[in-house]
C-alpha cells in the first residue's frame, strides 16, 4: 500500500510538473501573435540597362550605376511629421503558428542614378529639339542634368508579402539573464514595386505620379532580441530581384521607361509582439 501511495504521490507530482511545463511553453508560443515594426534601411543596388521608348524616341543605356540616399541621422528620424523621409520599414504580422508568420511589408528604398556617368547608348531619338537627336550604335554618352535626370525618391517603394520562420537560439534560462530571447529569422517574399519616380528626359516635362511599375521578390535572415516578450530589436539583411517594365517618365501617355535590377538591404527595426 505504501508502494502503491509513493507511486501516485509521484504521478501526481510529475503530471503537475509536466502540465506547468505545458503552459509554459504555451505562454511562450507565438501562436496568435501580432507584431509590428519599424526600422530604417540602407540599399545597394547592382548596375542595370534601362530602356526609354516614346513616340520620338526609343534608346537603351547600358550598365547604369546608381545608389541609395539615406538621410543623415538625426532627430527627424523620431518627428511625426518627418518620419517617413529617410528610407525606412514599416512592417506587420501574424503567427500561423509558434514558428511561421505571414506578414505584409512597406519598404522605402530611394534610388538614385548616378549623375554625369558615362554609358553605353543604344537606338535612337528625334524631335526632341536637342543637340541628342540622332542614333547611336554603342556610342558612349555622358549622363548630364540636360540628358536624364532619373530617381526613385519617393521612393522605389516595395509593397510585399512574405513568411518567414523564426527559432530561439537562447532563452532567458541557457543566457542566465531575465527577460532576453535572442531568435534567428528567415523569409521569403513577394511584391509589387509603388514609385513616384522623378525622371527628367531631354527637354520633356516629367511625370512624377504614383505608379505600380512592376515587381520584386525578396529572401530576408536576420537576429532577433526580444525583450519581456513584448518588445524586440531585429538586424536583418535582405536582399532580392526588381523588375520594372511600367515606369512613368514624361508627360506623354505612351511614354516609358523599364529596368530591373537585384537590390540588397542592411535593417534595423523596433517592434512589439503582443496577443489581442
Amino acid at each position: 500500500m505504501k508502494k502503491l501511495l509513493l507511486t501516485g504521490i509521484i504521478a501526481i507530482q510529475a503530471s503537475i510538473g509536466f502540465s506547468q511545463t505545458s503552459q509554459l511553453k504555451k505562454s511562450n508560443s507565438n501562436k496568435g501573435k501580432i507584431f509590428v515594426s519599424w526600422g530604417w534601411n540602407k540599399g545597394a543596388f547592382t548596375h542595370s540597362n534601362i530602356h526609354f521608348k516614346g513616340n520620338d524616341y526609343n534608346f537603351t543605356l547600358k550598365g547604369v550605376v546608381a545608389k541609395d540616399r539615406q538621410t543623415a541621422f538625426s532627430l527627424r528620424y523620431f518627428n511625426p511629421t518627418k518620419i517617413t523621409i529617410p528610407q525606412y520599414n514599416f512592417r506587420i504580422g501574424y503567427y500561423i503558428n509558434s514558428k511561421y508568420s505571414i506578414s505584409f511589408g512597406f519598404d522605402h528604398m530611394k534610388y538614385v542614378m548616378k549623375q554625369d556617368q558615362t554609358v553605353k547608348i543604344n537606338g535612337s531619338i528625334a524631335g526632341s529639339g536637342t543637340d541628342y537627336d540622332g542614333n547611336y550604335n554603342n556610342n558612349a554618352i555622358k549622363l548630364t542634368g540636360d540628358f536624364l535626370k532619373l530617381e526613385h525618391t519617393n521612393g522605389l517603394n516595395f509593397l510585399n508579402l512574405e513568411v518567414r520562420r523564426m527559432d530561439n537560439l537562447f532563452n532567458a534560462g541557457s543566457l542566465k539573464i531575465k527577460n532576453i530571447d535572442i531568435n534567428v529569422i528567415e523569409g521569403i517574399g513577394a511584391g509589387v514595386l509603388y514609385p513616384k519616380s522623378d525622371v527628367t528626359l531631354l527637354n520633356y516635362d516629367r511625370n512624377d505620379q504614383w505608379h505600380v511599375a512592376g515587381y520584386g521578390v525578396d529572401l530576408v535572415t536576420g537576429l532577433n532580441v526580444t525583450f519581456f516578450r513584448h518588445f524586440f530589436i531585429q538586424g536583418e539583411v535582405k536582399g532580392g530581384f526588381i523588375n520594372m517594365p511600367d515606369i512613368l517618365t514624361t508627360n506623354f501617355p505612351d511614354d516609358r521607361a523599364s529596368q530591373h535590377f537585384f537590390f540588397a538591404q542592411g535593417n534595423v527595426n523596433f517592434g512589439v509582439i503582443f496577443k489581442l
